[in-house]
C-alpha cells in the first residue's frame, strides 16, 4: 500500500485508523504486517523508532505486552 497514491482526504482517514489499530483477535503476526502497512499513511508517527515501538506495543493486548 502506497499511501502517496490515496488523496489527502483518504490519507488522513487512514492515519487515525492506524492510530486506533488494536491487535484483537489477530495473531502478533498478523497485527505487526497491518502495523507496518498501515503506518506508511502516518509517517510522522513512526519516525522515530522509539515511539514507533511504543504505538506498536500500545496495540498489543496486555497479557502479551
Amino acid at each position: 500500500m502506497d499511501a502517496q497514491y490515496y488523496s489527502h482526504d483518504v490519507r488522513r482517514i487512514k492515519e487515525r485508523e492506524f492510530l486506533c489499530v488494536k491487535r484483537g483477535e489477530m495473531s502478533v503476526i498478523e497485527y505487526a504486517a497491518m502495523f507496518n502497512e498501515m503506518s506508511h499513511f502516518a509517517p510522522n508517527q513512526v519516525a522515530i523508532e522509539e515511539i514507533r515501538i511504543d504505538h506498536f506495543e500500545q496495540g498489543v493486548k496486555g497479557e502479551i505486552k
